[in-house]
């Protein structure tokens, strides 16, 4: 066998290898989340015994009391609550990462290295070190118990990662299209949203599905400022574990329930995700 058809046959091996790998990982990555619903189709009985029982007969008893069967307790005043503060807080992110990072991109700011490093350097302070502060600040405003406290805390702690990330996607867009828009006359919000945005909306959709996610698993801050009013959908989740013990079946339904939301999310921009992601990789 000559030399190129040799090649050809090892990287038709080595690709084939790749992907039986990725195949693997895949099937790693989904089959705790697999599992989770087959333990929610189990009874409480079935789902506590060990090793788990997979050939248990299956039920909806899980949803069923999720959705309020039996208890009288909703599941939907927590699930809007989780969607309002997310959806306004990654409308806010957008709104706020796209101009930031078109100043430290396209147009460059003056030492913009030190701009990057001050909003990385806000991440570095753990979560619960200000969780105290900001209760107090709460408590004396009046914003305890209210969704727009969170929208304007998940604001705060996306922003940062999402000016890091739409700096790197902003940065791909041609400066031909900026002289040629500028050339035309067009503003600075024109160029925004007709040249800019259309150009890096792969960027934009993958940075909004991340502050989504981040925003909707949000537990530690929804669980303390929090209380009837604005819970969100972990902070309800957490009540599934209750004093009598751990009934398995039941939080299984309602994890794969409030998981639901994001998955769909997930699903709706999964190409606009990986292009975004993959922006700038090839040269």
């Amino acid at each position: 066998m000559s030399a190129p058809r040799r090649r050809v046959a090892a990287a038709r091996q080595g690709g084939a290898v790749l992907g039986l790998l990725a195949w693997v990982c895949g099937v790693l990555f989904f089959l705790p989340f697999a599992w989770m619903v087959l333990t929610s189709l189990h009874s409480e009985s079935a789902a506590a015994t060990n090793p788990p029982s997979v050939g248990a007969g299956l039920t909806l008893q899980g949803y069923r009391e999720f959705f309020g069967a039996g208890t009288g307790v909703s599941p939907w005043p927590p699930l809007i609550n989780s969607l309002t503060a997310s959806v306004a807080s990654t409308l806010l992110v957008l709104l706020l990462s796209i101009p930031a990072a078109y100043a430290l991109s396209i147009r460059p700011v003056r030492k913009w290295t030190d701009v990057m490093f001050f909003f990385l350097s806000t991440k570095m302070l753990p979560a619960v070190a200000g969780l105290l502060p900001i209760y107090l600040i709460a408590q004396n405003t009046g914003m305890l118990d209210d969704i727009w406290l969170l929208v304007i805390l998940y604001t705060s702690m996306n922003l940062p990662i999402a000016v890091w990330m739409m700096r790197s996607f902003l940065a791909e867009v041609p400066k031909e299209l900026l002289e040629a828009a500028s050339i035309d006359g067009a503003g600075l919000l024109t160029t925004l949203v007709r040249i800019v945005a259309p150009v890096a909306m792969p960027g934009i959709a993958a940075t909004a599905l991340i502050s989504f996610i981040f925003s909707w698993n949000e537990l530690l801050f929804a669980r303390v400022l929090t209380g009837v009013v604005a819970g969100t959908a972990p902070v309800f989740l957490t009540g599934f574990v209750t004093s009598q013990g751990l009934f398995l079946a039941k939080v299984c339904a309602a994890a794969v329930c409030i998981s639901v939301p994001v998955l769909i999310a997930g699903f709706a921009a999964q190409d606009k995700l990986v292009q975004g992601l993959s922006l700038g990789a090839v040269k």
